[in-house]
């Protein structure tokens, strides 16, 4: 039987594990149509640098990347800068998880932007307007429709992803059950994550399959 001190340790490690997935996909999803716009311009320099940073973090493994921003980064401004800067390993996970989640979030971006039948932004130009004023006004208004299941896609990754962090000793939901698991010796712990998992990915898949039927109509 769960004590009322482990229920709220498991309560508070589920609260941290929904925390890093909901910033990374708030800030991966600003970042990522940052990078799929600089990946489509006609710039030859800001195409590569988005290039460059797609094949980068889609690239390396995402315990690697978390490794890099909480151990190696104090050890790298050590060596250049002199000063050990420590990130706390929260916001390390927040970074990390940010970033990765924005490289494969632009190539979604990037895919639906593309999809877009190329007349439209003829027509736009034809009415006087510019390049950006056309893409977002017209072409990305019509894209969203086709982002919402690899959306959510996405964002159950993330919240599956997010037990990386006991890597970097945050006691998210996995890592508070595998204590809990060590210190007792029973195995019941692991379902009780088991189902919060579920209940969560679960939630996500159903939103997201209404969103889009909703917005399918519109197609």
């Amino acid at each position: 039987m769960i004590t009322q001190e482990q229920l709220f340790a498991i309560l508070e490690g589920t609260q941290r594990t929904l925390l890093i997935a909901g910033v990374s996909i708030v800030f991966g999803i600003m970042l990522g149509v940052i990078i799929a716009l600089m990946k489509i311009s006609r710039s030859k320099l800001l195409n590569g640098l988005a290039w460059f940073y797609v094949w980068v973090f889609r690239g390396t493994p995402m315990l690697m990347q978390l490794f890099v921003f909480y151990y190696a980064m104090p050890l790298f401004t050590a060596d250049v800068l002199g000063v050990t800067l420590r990130i706390p390993a929260l916001t390390a996970a927040f970074i990390a998880f940010s970033l990765n989640s924005a490289a494969y979030l632009s190539e979604i971006f990037r895919g639906a932007i593309q999809s877009i039948d190329k007349g439209q932004m003829e027509a736009a130009k034809a009415l006087g307007m510019s390049y950006y004023q056309a893409m977002f006004k017209i072409i990305i208004p019509q894209s969203y429709r086709r982002l919402i299941p690899p959306l959510g896609n996405e964002l159950i990754t993330l919240v599956k992803d997010t037990s990386l962090v006991a890597s970097i000793s945050l006691f998210d939901l996995l890592r508070t059950v595998q204590v809990m698991n060590n210190s007792s010796g029973e195995w019941i712990y692991f379902l009780y994550a088991g189902a919060l998992y579920l209940l969560f990915t679960s939630i996500i898949q159903i939103a997201f399959d209404k969103l889009e039927k909703k917005y399918s109509v519109y197609e």
